[in-house]
């Protein structure tokens, strides 16, 4: 009983500080007007100090990538701080590499803004832009991907590279969340957004996505991403993914052939029964317009009862039985981290450098 009284005591002390800390910090350390300024004076704008790099940015329409809200645990708002950062903190060492480290790089959800600040941000950054849209159509791919896309309302154009997504924002319990998804759309499609959306059980964007109607407002930023796909009609592509790694690869697909009819493209998409599969019909008709793109679909878990007489197996035997050695290349691949890690290996092995190879893991 005595230990339970002193835990009791102990936690409520705990909570009383971290409160007085708290207000302190709000009511006491005034920070006055801050200058923060980007790229050597490029863009300078003054805000009040104390609260983060990260909504210093939004509130100016500079959008940097955020996944989680600015809570610190998804390491994707890094930009260069050059002066007036301080140290850097325990909650970000997780999120960089000694490199960063040493060049700057901070989280911005982690930055808190008290004096003067001179950042670096990539100039495709600085071009995101935040667009207001409505569903425009919804429609059922498997029993848990939904293909939704969204017509511009503000901008009324987006021009992005193949490979690049945008980050919508969700309502969640805790308030508003950026969660970012693949735009699956081709380039040559400017007034427009179309993307592929897992429903994940508890997940707070899928959930709400799912049960947009047609007609809804869906706000979103973008594009976000360094997929860069090479302008050589002679470069070959490899393109590999699983489940929704398949927006990627078919914003590239249809973006080259748009442009490039007669460039070669490998696509190799893995599934686990025939249940998974999608697109495959609009594929193969692609394929009867471009001889030179070539399709390969592999399960790896048929279930009685399944009819498939494709390949069968993990997607990374199929590319080391197909693709060949030799020819200038690119590869593009999405999809879960032992997927990835087992197609490297592969394309290793057939000669490609990682400087060839582009990727987006997922969970």
């Amino acid at each position: 009983m005595i230990y339970l009284y002193s835990l009791g005591v102990f936690t409520a002390v705990v909570v009383l500080l971290t409160i007085f800390l708290l207000l302190a910090e709000k009511f006491l350390a005034d920070y006055g007007i801050c200058e923060v300024s980007i790229n050597s004076g490029e863009r300078i704008f003054e805000i009040d100090g104390g609260g983060t790099l990260l909504s210093a940015l939004s509130e100016n329409e500079i959008f940097i990538p955020s996944a989680c809200g600015g809570k610190g645990s998804c390491g994707y708002c890094k930009v260069s701080v050059l002066s007036g950062a301080g140290q850097v903190l325990p909650t970000e060492t997780p999120y960089l590499t000694r490199k960063e480290i040493r060049s700057n790089v901070r989280l911005a959800c982690q930055v808190k803004v008290k004096e003067k600040l001179d950042l670096h941000i990539p100039e495709e950054l600085l071009n995101v832009k935040l667009y207001k849209s409505e569903v425009r159509l919804i429609r059922d791919l498997t029993y848990d991907i939904k293909e939704v896309c969204f017509s511009l309302l503000e901008p009324t154009e987006i021009n992005f590279h193949p490979g690049q997504y945008v980050q919508v924002l969700a309502p969640g319990p805790d308030g508003d969340v950026f969660r970012a998804y693949s735009i699956s759309s081709p380039v040559q499609v400017t007034d427009s957004v179309e993307l592929n959306v897992r429903l994940v059980p508890g997940g707070i964007a899928s959930t709400y996505i799912h049960n947009l109607k047609v007609g809804d407002p869906v706000t979103f930023t973008g594009p976000f991403g360094e997929w860069r796909l090479s302008e050589d009609p002679q470069s070959e592509l490899i393109c590999v993914g699983g489940g929704v790694g398949m927006a990627p690869m078919k914003s590239l697909i249809y973006s080259i052939y748009h442009r490039w009819p007669e460039r070669t493209c490998w696509f190799f998409f893995g599934c686990r029964g025939t249940d998974d599969i999608f697109y495959l019909d609009e594929f193969k008709q692609l394929q009867t317009k471009h001889p030179n793109f070539h399709l390969y679909y592999a399960l790896s878990d048929i279930k009685p009862g399944q009819v498939w007489d494709g390949e069968k197996g993990f997607i990374h035997l199929a590319v080391d039985k197909h693709v060949k050695t030799g020819s200038k290349r690119q590869a593009f691949l999405c999809g879960p981290p032992l997927m990835i890690e087992a197609v490297t290996a592969v394309l290793h092995e057939k000669g490609l450098n990682d400087a060839d190879i582009f990727y987006d893991k997922f969970d």
